[in-house]
């Protein structure tokens, strides 16, 4: 009966037709079985208190609950697939987190749509995949690789196209607040030389280069809300370090540590380190302008080399081969 099946379904779908139907009947077992592998029994917790919870309730209580619940049930959506769409361990969750806060997106589920995005794209690419081999097939003959490329190559470019745009996020904010950081130190400085605290010089430049250098705004906004929250400002700049990674933040934030521990000027130290960073900035630009040639070296090669050895010898060969063919 096995055999007359397969030749049923080569019949109709062609030699690749018995694997297409194999892979069709796993995704749907994937499909049926994955909610139930996901699933997430509810919290004792969570059922006393709705068990618990008065019945009667005021218009607006009833619609701020009704805006809270809202919220709620999206991000349980999430919740139910916590442990399939975030590392266990505690080392990879933390990594994958400050990652995607460098890249910027600091939501609480950033790590969990990072992976839903990962599962979608691999899995929506992979059918795609198979119904494009399945449509093809019936018109040519395909061989295995021609299958397994067809099908698997779309299926990973959409599993590691979110982790190359993260990347990518991550390293254009890095550059951008790299550009920024020079000119947020000059105006740090000329704001403490005025008179005013370093808290309220941090405000003041999230404030002001938020239209050149909205990344970096953002970061001084972040320190500047945690040190009126009450947080230590030493934790604070600590965190802004930790969160942007980058050298050059690092050892501002070294600089502004030791500054008040040791009690020496703080003016002095920006100073100090607005200097070595207009040296760095002039050091990046003069290395970019010494990479330059040898850059330029290749594009040389391949778009002026051939053409110059055709004007001057094309003319030569020409006349070699007519007097040869004469």
């Amino acid at each position: 009966m096995l055999t007359a099946v397969n030749d049923f379904i080569v019949a109709r779908m062609g030699e690749t037709g018995p694997l297409l139907v194999i892979g069709g009947l796993g995704l749907m077992l994937i499909l049926v079985t994955l909610p139930f592998l996901l699933k997430k029994e509810p919290e004792p917790f969570d059922k006393l208190k709705q068990q618990t919870r008065p019945q009667a309730r005021s218009a607006a209580a009833d619609s701020r609950e009704g805006a809270l619940r809202r919220a709620s049930d999206r991000n349980d959506k999430l919740n139910k697939f916590a442990h399939f769409l975030e590392p266990q361990d505690k080392e990879q969750m933390s990594a994958a987190r400050l990652k995607m806060m460098r890249a910027g997106y600091r939501g609480k589920n950033s790590v969990r749509m990072f992976h839903a995005m990962q599962f979608l794209l691999g899995f929506g690419l992979l059918l795609v995949g198979m119904v494009y081999t399945f449509f093809v097939s019936r018109t040519q003959a395909l061989d295995m690789q021609d299958i397994a490329l067809s099908v698997l190559m779309p299926a990973a470019a959409g599993y590691y196209l979110p982790t190359y745009w993260v990347q990518r996020r991550l390293q254009t904010r890095q550059i951008a607040i790299t550009e920024g950081f020079p000119d947020a130190l000059d105006m740090m400085l000329v704001c403490v030389e005025a008179g005013q605290s370093l808290d309220q010089s941090i405000a003041r430049v999230a404030k002001e280069i938020g239209g050149a250098y909205p990344e970096l705004a953002e970061e001084f906004e972040i320190v500047s809300q945690e040190v009126r929250a009450g947080k230590e400002r030493v934790a604070v700049m600590r965190d802004m370090a930790e969160r942007v990674g980058l050298p050059d933040i690092t050892s501002f934030v070294t600089t502004m540590i030791q500054s008040a521990t040791f009690g020496t000027s703080i003016a002095e130290a920006l100073r100090v380190y607005s200097n070595e960073m207009r040296d760095k900035r002039v050091m990046r630009a003069e290395e970019k302008a010494n990479t330059l040639p040898t850059k330029l070296t290749l594009g040389t090669m391949l778009f002026t080399v051939p053409p110059l050895m055709v004007i001057l010898i094309g003319p030569s060969i020409h006349g070699v081969m007519k007097a040869f063919g004469g």
